[in-house]
């Protein structure tokens, strides 16, 4: 069974050997088992040439290629005019 589970947010480093320390105590009584999330920025933002790249060779969207997904012409529908 899943127990309900509680998050929070707190900030850390992560050293030369990938341990990672938190720069406050957590308010959880221990020991107790956690999972984690970690989030972190990419080493080097993405151009948009380089996601329409990863994007065209993602077989996610195969199904595109497919005739019977093309449903619209360009004559269909209104130009949009702000």
């Amino acid at each position: 069974m899943e127990s309900t589970m509680k998050a929070i947010e707190v900030i850390g480093t992560v050293d030369k050997k990938s341990h990672l320390f938190i720069d406050e105590p957590l308010p959880i009584a221990g020991p107790s088992r956690v999972r984690l999330i970690i989030l972190f920025p990419f080493e080097k933002d993405m151009d948009e040439s380089e996601w329409l790249r990863a994007a065209a060779a993602n077989p996610a969207f195969e199904f595109l290629k497919d005739q019977t997904e093309d449903i619209y012409k360009p004559a269909d529908g209104k130009p949009f005019q702000p």
